[in-house]
């Protein structure tokens, strides 16, 4: 028999058992459908989840830490690279950031421009925040003030809702967020460009001052309003979020200047112990480093603990994600896989009663010169038939069950709360194609027996099967 008449004689064999052909292919797009919707519900929340922080700069920043006054008072330095200890590179269970290497040297401005002068990197951009009480439509608050360099290349202080950004480095300028105006009582984002906020602490080291001298206050105004991202901007990169951006340089000087009381006794510790000169204060503790290039942040982080600093990256983060990731589609896999095991079943069930059925046709077949590949291969076919029909079915039926899931999630979770739209389902192209393959070798696995069977009929026992 030639290859058309074995696909034919297939073809007729099904159109003559309709109903039965109907219900073992409808296992079969059940099945599919079940696999390919649980896995793209574990690829759409991985997807979401990657993106989120890869859009906000997450992938091409790295924190940066140095030796704090505290490690500097207590001389809990290392003696040199070979003792460092290394840390998990996660989150510690006060939220902040735990560095790879525990840090030998300060960041001060040399080690910034040695850090700038690493290739690959675009910019380095130290952290300095402070508390202090804040005064603003006639309402005093406390709080955190950060410093930002002007202009600033990260993604937090792009956007925004009312104003700009800070116009110079000595600019008498700050950038507050929406939260800052609800509690300071503007009631417009308009109504608070151009306003002022007084920063406010008590001088020190003085004593012959009168009660009215007590307090101490810069002037700023305020000219930008940064927009709110619907989810937050807390999460927006490696910066850490405060309501007031002032510059830079301002920042550093009020923190020198004003320092809190532990910050002060832990500088005096090391200018007693000799790690920190007489005429040397240290201002930063950590600063983000930005690459220009993904590929080269594992290069940037080795030349880093080469130069004595602790590093962070979200990098870190994302590997292991991943592989939570790769566990939970595994396991949504197999719990999907279960109903294709289940439609498996019915594939060998319809080739061992089509088997049974058409033993007398089979018989003559092989009295007539069949051999027994074609035997089989008609009923492999078959089988291939109803694999290949169900998982196109079960994967458009997975399609646009899980396209409907994704705008319902939209219209009735995600748009009350004003969040864009993200997909809870994510169906890419290999997800398809791995589903139809599937579904084809567990159809040809089901008629294996049933098939095999067939062949070995005899031709003498078949012809005289009633």
């Amino acid at each position: 028999m030639s290859l058309i008449d074995i696909y034919w004689l297939a073809l007729r064999n099904l159109r003559q058992s309709k109903l039965r052909a109907i219900l073992t292919t409808s296992g079969v797009v059940i099945g599919v459908a079940v696999i390919i919707s649980m896995i793209s519900f574990g690829l759409g929340l991985q997807r979401d989840a990657l993106s989120r922080s890869q859009n906000l700069d997450g992938r091409s920043e790295i924190h940066v830490f140095g030796s704090t006054l505290f490690s500097l008072a207590a001389k809990q330095q290392q003696a040199n690279a070979e003792r460092r200890a290394p840390q998990p590179a996660n989150q510690n269970s006060g939220g902040e950031f735990v560095p790879d290497y525990i840090p030998e040297r300060s960041l001060d401005d040399r080690a910034l421009e040695e850090i700038a002068q690493i290739p690959g990197v675009v910019y380095v951009k130290p952290h300095i925040n402070f508390s202090a009480y804040a005064r603003a439509n006639n309402r005093t608050v406390m709080e955190t003030f950060r410093g930002a360099p002007v202009p600033d290349p990260s993604s937090r202080l792009k956007s925004y809702a009312a104003g700009r950004m800070i116009s110079a480095p000595d600019a008498d300028e700050i950038v507050v967020t929406q939260p800052f105006l609800r509690r300071f009582g503007f009631a417009k984002l308009g109504d608070a460009i151009g306003q002022t906020v007084e920063i406010m602490d008590a001088p020190v080291d003085k004593e012959d001052v009168k009660p009215d001298e007590l307090v101490v206050a810069r002037t700023y105004r305020i000219v930008g309003v940064l927009a709110e991202d619907p989810g937050g901007n807390r999460f927006r990169g490696l910066t850490a979020p405060s309501n007031i951006y002032l510059p830079l340089d301002a920042a550093r000087s009020w923190k020198e200047e004003h320092p809190d009381p532990l910050s002060r006794v832990a500088l005096r510790l090391a200018r007693q112990n000799g790690t920190v000169s007489r005429s040397q204060s240290v201002s930063f503790t950590t600063a983000v480093v930005r690459v220009s290039d993904p590929v080269q942040m594992a290069a940037v982080r080795t030349r880093l603990s080469q130069l004595g600093f602790g590093s962070f990256s979200f990098v870190d983060e994302f590997k292991q994600i991943r592989s939570i990731f790769l566990i939970i589609n595994s396991a949504l896999a197999l719990l999907g896989g279960i109903s294709l095991l289940v439609a498996s079943l019915g594939i060998t069930n319809t080739m061992l009663m089509s088997t049974i059925e058409r033993t007398r046709e089979i018989g003559i077949m092989k009295a007539i010169g069949a051999e027994e590949w074609e035997i089989k291969q008609i009923f492999f076919v078959e089988a291939s038939v109803i694999g290949l029909v169900g998982g196109i079915l079960g994967a458009l039926l997975a399609w646009g069950v899980d396209a409907l899931a994704n705008r319902l999630a939209y219209r009735f979770i995600l748009q009350p709360q004003g969040v864009d739209y993200l997909e809870f389902f994510h169906l890419p192209p290999a997800l398809w194609i791995c589903a139809l393959a599937l579904a084809l070798v567990v159809s040809m696995l089901a008629a294996f027996y049933p098939t095999a069977r067939a062949a070995r009929v005899d031709p003498v026992v078949a012809l005289r099967h009633d």
